[in-house]
């Protein structure tokens, strides 16, 4: 295991904080969830995030308010309010929004959004170029913001799962020179210490750097272990006043012991009517002898040119890779009783992204309508590489109350790697954004891509070969009946790469074959000086799979998810902000195999709601306090709905005091997570549970110099 050692990093120590934690932030000014939309503090005149510019791919740069999707944005501030140590953290206020995992497990978390899991490979990106985020929990510390994008992304990013798509946005340059350091503890023994630097040097202060470094170890709440150092460099030099380089560099070594990666229920095996009674988040699972390691690369580079005043073209190059060394365990449910089979995967595998993008963006005029151009060419290739001397079957036998667990894994393989699959998408792509008059705008848009897949296996026999040529095209009509507020209809096409089976299932490295789904969209989002809201009525229709009686993962059929998202928040008084959030959902099984039609699909709760109340104390300016909850309601685990996953709520309390001492900028903060130390099962995949977290104290305080 890994063991918290000193402190390698900082001689300052500060007192303790508070933050918001999962669904709670305090006076958020650069938080806004749009479609749902919450526009926190609005204190500085800019209603959060949301005339801020998003990346939205092929769409272009635009706020979010001008774009007629869901969009939620979590900005720097508010991920270091809520001390975020995790991807399902970022997230955790939007009703739309489940994660799957926690940092602290073998697997970290991943998203399900609008009823759907997020693809790995796809559905997610760094400055809006593709990334590895199998296995991988990126280092939040590392990014100004985090944008989730709901519903298919095919138009604006190629491939992706109909669910969304979140685009991690690095840390630039700043203008002036900023220096601070923050030191953190989280329970049980786990001590966090960051730095973040950045400025501009050189004549005429042309050239701008942003630094960042964490160092993150000790001991989890579930008796494992957490070891990571992440690194992150940003840099742009202004050639010229219209010609700018610019290169964004991150690198991260991960390892957690100690840690499961789920508790699975197999058809084919488990004779229970129920899901066994819960447990503490507490209980160690893991057997001695399990690890999780993953070390993640990222490197882009680029040149922007305005060469009109309202044109600009750019080009960038990107390269991603996620290495995983693992000896990763599923705890196989035999009864209600809690026995299990324990079985271990060890394994190594490495998945790389090489990208090249070229777009251009810009406006024109043509009679009494202005037009808002996006064109664009791209190409990538994925190549996927696994080791033909693993392991994966059982080791022992254990049950979950009375502490049995297998005798420690002592195996040792020495890895030997092979070309397992490869992906390449060449694309090109064009919107055109039609402004008729003050009020109504019409987007039209669509790209068009050459896409190959093929798969090898260990002997080096190649596999069935895939290829497809798809034209996927947006339409969507806007009006602003008043500044502020926009009323929208979409409709978008994607499709969606096929995945590779888990572990958990018997056909383990199949790589399947892609899925296509459609989105219509109707919704309305309004960001105000003291109050914001938003509706929105969502359809999607996507290609499915399910876990079959042989306890394979095979696709089949059509589902169909409908929903209904509502959000708003409000500033009642001076000192008080209050907000809400909720989504209904109706995601079934529509055709395919005859015994699942009419099903509930796996992991989407009929509703979701969240809540919470932030009051700023008059009488000591710059503390903050927050209390929240949130409501996650009962969801089937399994395609055929013999097993039901209880529904769960979250109390969570926490604040932020901000302050100087000695000249300095200070920000003490502290949060409780799951102040009544709730158990519950939580979803992490068809069949598969996860023991809800434990009680959780952070603590964090930071100095800017």
């Amino acid at each position: 295991m890994c063991h918290a050692g000193p402190r390698k990093l900082l001689p300052v120590v500060l007192g303790a904080s508070m933050l918001i934690p999962l669904p709670l932030v305090a006076q958020d000014a650069d938080t806004t969830t749009l479609a749902p939309v919450i526009v926190h503090g609005a204190d500085d005149g800019e209603n959060g995030l949301a005339t801020a510019p998003v990346s939205n791919g092929a769409l272009g740069t635009r706020n979010a308010l001008n774009t007629p999707f869901s969009i939620t944005s979590v900005g720097e501030e508010a991920l270091a309010d809520r001390q975020v140590s995790s991807l399902g953290e970022v997230f955790a206020r939007d009703a739309s929004v489940i994660a799957v995992g926690n940092s602290y497990n073998s697997r970290p978390s991943t998203l399900v959004v609008r009823g759907l899991q997020l693809d790995a490979f796809n559905s997610y990106k760094i400055d809006g170029m593709s990334i590895v985020n199998y296995g991988v929990e990126l280092p939040l510390e590392q990014f100004e913001r985090v944008d989730l994008l709901k519903g298919p992304g095919g138009f604006m990013y190629g491939f992706g799962s109909p669910g969304g798509i979140v685009n991690y946005v690095t840390k630039k340059p700043t203008e002036d020179f900023l220096a601070s350091v923050d030191v953190g503890y989280r329970s049980d023994s786990i001590f966090q210490e960051h730095v973040d630097m950045g400025g501009r040097v050189g004549p005429d202060k042309r050239l701008g750097y942003r630094l960042n470094y964490t160092h993150e170890q000790g001991d989890t709440y579930n008796d494992g272990s957490i070891n990571r150092d992440s690194f992150s460099l940003a840099l742009d030099l202004r050639l010229t006043p219209d010609l700018l380089w610019t290169f964004e560099g991150l690198y991260q070594d991960r390892e957690t012991d100690g840690t499961v990666q789920a508790v699975a229920l197999p058809a084919a095996r488990y004779t229970g009517n129920g899901l066994p009674d819960t447990i503490s988040g507490r209980t160690q699972l893991s057997t001695d002898g399990s690890g999780y390691h993953a070390v993640s690369k990222f490197a882009k580079t680029g040149l922007q040119w305005k060469f009109a005043p309202t044109w600009t073209a750019s080009v960038d190059y990107s390269f991603s890779q996620a290495i995983r060394t693992y000896k990763e365990e599923t705890l196989n449910l035999l009864n209600e009783a809690g026995d299990y089979d324990d079985y271990m995967y060890d394994q190594k595998n490495a998945y790389r992204f090489n990208q090249l993008q070229a777009m251009v963006q810009g406006q024109f005029a043509t009679g009494f309508l202005t037009h808002e151009v996006v064109l664009g060419a791209a190409t990538q290739t994925q190549a996927n590489d696994f080791n033909s001397n693993s392991f994966y079957g059982s080791i022992g036998y254990g049950n979950l109350y009375d502490g049995a667990r297998p005798s420690p894994y002592t195996g040792s393989r020495t890895p030997q790697m092979y070309r397992g699959a490869e992906y390449e998408q060449d694309a090109l792509f064009a919107s055109d954004t039609i402004s008729i008059g003050e009020h109504w705008s019409l987007l039209a848009g669509a790209r068009y891509i050459s896409y190959r897949q093929h798969s090898i296996n260990a002997a080096g026999v190649a596999g069935e070969a895939y290829k497809k040529h798809p034209l996927t095209p947006t339409f969507a009509l806007m009006y602003k009946p008043a500044a502020g507020t926009t009323v929208y209809a979409s409709y978008v096409e994607s499709l969606e790469q096929g995945s590779t089976v888990g572990s958990q299932y018997a056909n383990a490295g199949a790589t399947l074959a892609p899925l296509k789904s459609k989105q219509y969209e109707f919704g309305i989002k309004t960001a105000q000086s003291d109050w914001g809201a938003s509706a929105a009525l969502f359809r999607i229709e996507r290609g499915t799979g399910y876990v079959n009686n042989a306890n394979e993962y095979v696709q089949d059929g059509e589902g169909r998810i409908q929903g209904l998202e509502l959000a708003g928040n409000v500033r009642v008084a001076r000192d008080w902000d209050l907000q809400a959030n909720a989504m209904w959902l109706s995601a079934k099984y529509q055709t395919g195999n005859a015994a699942l039609e009419g099903n509930r699909l796996p992991g989407s709760a009929r509703f979701i709601a969240s809540g919470q109340v932030t009051y700023a104390l008059p009488a000591l300016p710059g503390l903050s306090v927050a209390a929240g909850v949130k409501y996650v309601g009962s969801s089937n685990l399994d395609s055929a709905n013999n097993l039901t996953v209880p529904s769960y709520y979250t109390v969570d309390l926490g604040a932020v005091y901000r302050t100087r001492i000695a000249t300095k900028n200070v920000v003490l903060r502290a949060a409780i997570d799951n102040l009544t130390n709730r158990r519950y099962w939580y979803y992490v995949g068809e069949n598969s549970i996860l023991p809800s977290p434990s009680r959780t104290v952070s603590l964090n305080a930071q100095v800017y110099f």
